[in-house]
């Protein structure tokens, strides 16, 4: 094993020493078991130092760069009181960002110690971690504070603001039981763009910030891992005009009735509600599960139920041309879901599984039943316009009954066509089959296919052409090709079917049309360009994430709808499911990694001190149960501009923004998307300076906003630099939609990641890092790195992580000893490179770094497993160019630099 020590090497120091700059000595620390390796030249904590390229005319420099500074708004860590405000009156200013306006009295003597104090109390949740950070403050305490920071005066970007939770919630007195912290809703389920709500509809559109609740109703793939309150009982009670559920947020009054937080109704407390409530006392009430937490689940009672609760039921259409079986997905696929079959949800012996192949005809399974001992049989339909099901029945079989069957079958399916050399794929004559199965009970149609569906019904032509990438026409290109595609997605829902789609392909796949599928279904599109069963990581990869999938909880027959307080209107939803009405999303069946938003406007002037929202969704769990999950948010209004943007969410913005740009790449082109971003970025820096600035000095301006909302301009940036936005002639139509797929349906946490990727230096890290907390369990992470080209040393070792694919980015002068400790090799040309995995070596560095991957890849709310890509500075220029794309502070493909855009921004703001 190698032992970590200081070391001498003279070769490093020849290597390091550049022009007018002497290198760094190389220190020795004999009580310290970390080896340390060559150093940056630069110390970026330092903003006194002298950075290579900081305040020069490189086109990635942040000239003048200050040190990363803390984290600014109320609640934050690290948010106090300015030290240099010395002990006299407390002015409630953090170190490195200007004082608060001067036309709002922000620094009353009495309230510094009541912030103090509320803010130290502050609570992220209870112990399940359902509660939002809120906060009772008396009527006469003013909101979140404003505190403004000079954009380009404080770069690099503090990378620690995008880990931090949104600005607090501070609700008025007699808001529920605000002791309670479980009583709002946790951000992990639901996030406003506004944490103060306006009071007229005028005050929201000066301020130029959208208005949308962005919300994952389940945060977690099983059930088991994040569970919530539950009602004892089926008595669900409901306001009788708006129909919203009791929630913390209601007012009780003379004995049994209590007042509606949504429309102020008067209702009656239902007999069964836990016995008498007459002579109660208010805490009383507050016992029970839907009146205690902001996130609850009612059981349903009959009433609730179209129809008796349907089997959980999969039908499985598998691509058997030959490019699926030379490629190995059919067997690979096979394998996967046999040793999956134990983890299917099965929980009362009552799940269905059917097995069809596709290539030009429509291969069905039979899978005989016991006490049946016939071996599982293929009966071949040709008739691809008008397919029809060629037995009554053995196609739709029980898991349970049948499992020696359809193992057998499963075990048997890669060698049945190894010899298969038909090239075509019907896939739309087998959705219309799979349709015609289940139409009657509903389920999962899981689709895996390697090949553009080229015969049968609303066959696809390859349409891609790569002299239209970069012009107006590729936005066709990221647009259906036939309407089949939707109208047969809205016909599955209708009957309760919803389609995933597994798409693996060397060539044009038109992932535009076949992805309109799972998104009028409630499903996911997954994609795995150029992928190939000889590729170990290939088949690691496909193989995690499909049996993630498969074990996911499985939810049927959900509907879901927002409602709010009177005076605000829900204008629209945001991500996959088909709207049966305005009000009203259907999903055949729920998926657990998916997010969504809603866009709301306000329709009359907001009287009362705090408005509420909720979130239903109602659906069959897969034991058979009809329960109703409500998540409840209440948030306080102001007709005060400055409260508006003083709690603003930049991270629920950022997705808000993310879902208008989809459609406009996709209805408008790439280019207005990108021009959307801008634009509506600059409106909110114009408003800022026009209406919230204390002092206006013309063209000498700088570029001032809140410090909550300081990342904003940074993540509208990288945005447009996305593989799903930029403009680029080299990105194939199929990954700039499957890029737009995901981006539509991320939660929040990891679209801000495949945004901004995370990026940590691994050669200088900490002792800590790579090591579980002693008191948490949870592996320590390096500290984030800012996305610049800067920061990266010739000399050095760096992890990219945009939650999709990992990166291991290998400098060119690496030391030998560096190559050694990481690797287990000699030199750097040794090194693996290419889509692999890290190698395992006896050592500590080694050990570390693949206790990271592990890390970043184990995920209790994700089915996605990082492919891994290890890249040499100085190897293969596609893959570097590749892995550089995500240095997004940084010019790329003609889009502006960081500092380049927030300046070309304050030129036109001071113009």
């Amino acid at each position: 094993m190698a032992q970590f020590g200081g070391y001498q090497d003279a070769q490093y120091q020849q290597q390091q020493q550049a022009p007018g700059v002497s290198p760094s000595p190389v220190q020795h620390q004999p009580h310290s078991k970390r080896r340390h390796y060559p150093t940056p030249q630069y110390d970026f904590s330092n903003p006194s130092a002298a950075a290579p390229g900081y305040g020069d005319a490189s086109p990635n420099a942040y000239p003048g760069a200050a040190a990363p500074q803390a984290n600014f708004y109320p609640g934050a860590p690290g948010y106090g009181v300015d030290p240099a405000a010395g002990s006299g009156p407390g002015v409630f200013t953090p170190a490195g960002v200007s004082s608060p306006l001067e036309t709002h009295n922000y620094s009353q003597p009495t309230q510094a110690n009541t912030f103090s104090s509320q803010f130290s109390n502050l609570s992220l949740g209870g112990a399940l971690g359902y509660g939002q950070q809120t906060t009772p403050v008396p009527a006469n305490v003013s909101l979140n504070q404003l505190y403004n920071i000079d954009l380009l005066g404080s770069l690099p970007p503090p990378i620690s603001d995008l880990s931090l939770p949104p600005p607090p919630v501070i609700l008025p007195s007699g808001a529920g039981d605000l002791r309670n912290p479980d009583a709002n809703a946790s951000s992990d389920y639901v996030r406003s763009t506004l944490n103060v709500v306006p009071t007229s509809n005028s005050l929201l559109k000066k301020s130029k910030l959208p208005f949308s609740l962005i919300f994952r109703p389940y945060t977690s793939l099983l059930e088991e891992d994040a569970p919530v309150p539950v009602t004892k009982d089926t008595t669900v009670c409901r306001c009788d005009r708006c129909r919203a559920y009791i929630n913390p947020f209601v007012r009780f009054s003379s004995g049994d009735k209590w007042i509606c937080n949504i429309c102020d109704k008067v209702n009656q407390i239902p007999a069964g509600f836990d016995g008498d409530y007459s002579g109660r006392t208010q805490s009383e009430y507050y016992s029970r599960p839907e009146i205690k937490y902001g996130v609850c689940e009612f059981i349903a009672p009959p009433q609730y139920l179209v129809r008796p609760p349907q089997a959980p039921t999969y039908v499985f259409l598998l691509d058997v041309s030959s490019h699926a079986v030379e490629s190995g997905l059919l067997a690979t696929a096979a394998k996967t879901i046999q040793e999956s079959l134990d983890r299917i949800p099965n929980k009362n012996d009552l799940t269905k599984v059917a097995f069809i192949g596709v290539d030009s005809c429509l291969h069905y399974f039979h899978i005989p039943a016991p006490p049946s001992e016939a071996e599982p049989s293929i009966v071949v339909v040709s008739d691809l316009e008008d397919p029809f099901l060629p037995l009554p029945s053995g196609i739709l079989v029980k898991l349970s009954e049948c499992r020696a069957s359809i193992d057998l079958l499963l075990s048997k399916l890669g060698e049945m066509f190894s010899q298969n050399k038909n090239p075509n794929n019907a896939l739309g004559s087998a959705l219309r089959s799979a349709h015609n199965l289940i139409s009657n009970i509903g389920g999962k149609v899981i689709c895996l296919t390697a090949t553009l569906p080229n015969v049968g019904h609303s066959k696809l032509t390859h349409r891609e052409d790569r002299k239209f990438f970069g012009t107006p026409k590729e936005t066709n290109l990221l647009k259906p090709a036939s309407a089949f595609y939707k109208n047969f997605a809205i016909e599955c829902n209708k009957n309760q079917i919803t389609v995933d789609m597994f798409l693996f392909s060397h060539k044009y796949q038109d992932v535009a049309s076949l992805s309109s599928l799972p998104h009028f279904t409630g499903g996911q599109t997954y994609f795995y360009p150029g992928w190939s069963a000889g590729v170990a990581e290939d088949t690691l990869k496909f193989a995690s994430e499909f049996s993630k999938h498969l074990s996911m909880e499985i939810s049927m027959e959900a509907v879901l709808k927002v409602r709010s307080s009177s005076g605000i209107q829900v204008r629209g939803y945001h991500g996959n499911f088909f709207n049966r009405s305005e009000e009203l999303c259907s999903f055949p069946t729920f998926p657990r990694d998916q997010s969504y938003s809603v866009d709301l406007s306000i329709t009359d002037t907001i009287t009362k001190p705090f408005v509420s929202f909720q979130i239903a969704v109602l659906l069959t769990t897969c034991s058979e149960e009809r329960r109703i999950r409500v998540i409840t948010l209440s948030l306080p209004t102001s007709s005060s501009l400055s409260d508006i943007y003083a709690s603003a969410d930049q991270l629920a913005i950022t997705a808000h923004l993310t879902h208008a740009a989809i459609e406009k790449a996709t209805g408008s082109g790439l280019q207005a998307a990108r021009e959307f971003l801008d634009v509506r970025l600059f409106e909110m820096l114009q408003t800022y300076k026009k209406d919230l600035m204390a002092t206006n000095i013309g063209s000498s301006s700088p570029l001032q906003f809140c410090a909550n909302l300081r990342m904003l301009p940074l993540l509208v940036n990288a945005l447009g630099k996305h593989i799903g936005l930029r403009k680029s002639v080299q990105i194939p139509s199929d990954m700039r939609s499957a890029a737009l797929s995901l981006l539509g349906t991320l939660p929040i946490k990891y679209l801000i990641k495949y945004i901004y990727p995370d990026f940590f230096s691994l050669y200088d890290m900490p002792e800590e890092a790579g090591l579980p907390n002693e008191e948490t369990g949870i592996v320590t992470l390096p500290p984030k790195q800012n996305l610049i080209s800067e920061r990266i040393a010739p000399h050095g070792l760096y992890l990219i992580d945009d939650g999709q694919t990992i990166f291991i980015w290998v400098g060119r002068d690496v030391v030998p000893q560096l190559c050694l400790d990481a690797f287990g090799v000699a030199s750097v040309n040794d090194i693996p490179t290419g889509k692999t995995e890290f190698p395992e070596y006896d050592s500590e560095l080694n050990n570390k770094i693949r206790t990271i991957i592990q890390h970043l890849r184990e995920k209790k709310d994700s089915v996605t497993r990082q492919s891994l890509f290890i890249v040499k500075e100085a190897g293969d220029p596609s893959m570097r160019l590749w892995a550089a794309s995500n240095l997004v502070e940084d010019r790329t493909d003609g889009a502006l630099s960081y500092h380049q855009y927030l300046t070309s921004v304050r030129d036109k703001l001071n113009a």
